[in-house]
C-alpha cells in the first residue's frame, strides 16, 4: 500500500477506549477541528470517524468471547460499518477491513516495535506524513490506582518520540499519563522537583524548548508565547 497522499500535512484526532477520551468530546464542543479522526477498536461505537485500527483479526471479535465487554457491540457494528478498518487480516465478513501496510510502514519507520494497536495507529501517521496528531483516551496508567497499568505505555511513546522527531506534532491529553501530561509541571523533571525553586521544561510554538525555574515561569509564558496544557472545561453558556 503506498502512502495516501490525502493525508499528507493534515491534522488528525486519535481516540483510544481510555478515560481520557472525555476531552476529545469536550474539546469538540469547544470548537476544535480535525481533519480526519480515527478511531481504536470500539471507540468507532460512539465517536463519528474516518479510520479505524483494529489490529486483532475480526474473528476475535466474531467468533470468541476473548475481548470481554467490547464483543458484543463490536458483533453488532463490524459487519456493517462503511469506514477504513485496518486489522491484521482480511474477512469476508467484514467489507470495510483493509489490511494494514505492514511491510511498508516497518521498511519505511525501520522499526517493528509494535505491541498495541494505538502504537499501530501512530505509525501509520508517521508513515503517511502527516503535520499533528492528537491522542485522547489513551491513559494505560492512572494516578488512583498505581498498582493498576495497562500494558503498551511504553510501545506508544516510543512512536510519540519518533513523531516529534520528524517534525510531527503531538499533542495529549492532561488527564493521560502518555508522556507524563497528567503530572504537575514543576513534578517532571526527576531531581530538579526536589528543589525549593522547581526547574520546569515547556515547548514554544515554533517547538522549541524553554527551560526555567518555575518562579520565572510566568515571566517566560509571557515573553516566548508559551501556552499551557490545562483541563478542557465544557463551554460557557451564552450570556447574552
Amino acid at each position: 500500500m503506498p502512502i495516501d497522499q490525502s493525508l499528507e500535512g493534515k491534522k488528525i484526532a486519535i481516540i483510544g477506549l481510555g478515560a481520557s477520551q472525555i476531552d476529545y468530546v469536550i474539546s469538540v464542543e469547544n470548537s476544535k477541528e480535525w481533519d480526519e479522526v480515527w478511531c481504536i477498536n470500539s471507540a468507532l461505537s460512539v465517536f463519528e470517524c474516518d479510520r479505524v485500527f483494529m489490529m486483532d483479526p475480526a474473528s476475535r471479535y466474531l467468533d470468541t468471547e476473548d475481548a470481554g465487554n467490547q464483543t458484543d457491540v463490536m458483533r453488532r457494528l463490524l459487519p456493517t460499518f462503511d469506514k477504513p478498518i485496518y486489522s491484521c487480516e482480511m474477512d469476508e465478513r467484514v467489507a470495510a477491513i483493509v489490511e494494514y501496510p505492514l511491510a511498508e510502514v516497518v521498511e519505511t519507520t525501520r522499526c517493528a516495535y509494535l505491541n498495541t494497536t494505538v502504537s499501530y495507529s501512530i505509525a501509520f501517521g508517521l508513515f503517511n506524513k502527516v503535520k499533528h496528531m492528537d491522542l485522547f483516551g489513551m491513559d494505560f496508567s492512572y494516578k488512583h490506582n498505581l498498582h493498576f497499568a495497562e500494558a503498551g505505555r511504553a510501545c506508544v511513546e516510543f512512536w510519540i518520540c519518533k513523531c516529534i522527531e520528524a517534525g510531527i506534532g503531538i499533542g495529549t491529553s492532561p488527564r493521560s499519563s502518555l508522556l507524563d501530561s497528567n503530572v504537575e509541571i514543576d513534578e517532571r523533571l526527576y531531581g530538579y522537583h526536589r528543589l525549593d525553586d522547581p526547574v520546569v521544561a515547556m515547548p514554544d510554538p515554533a517547538g522549541q524548548w524553554v527551560v526555567c525555574h518555575k518562579s520565572r515561569l510566568a515571566d517566560m509564558v509571557e515573553k516566548h508565547n508559551l501556552q499551557t496544557v490545562e483541563l478542557p472545561s465544557a463551554p460557557e453558556p451564552y450570556k447574552g
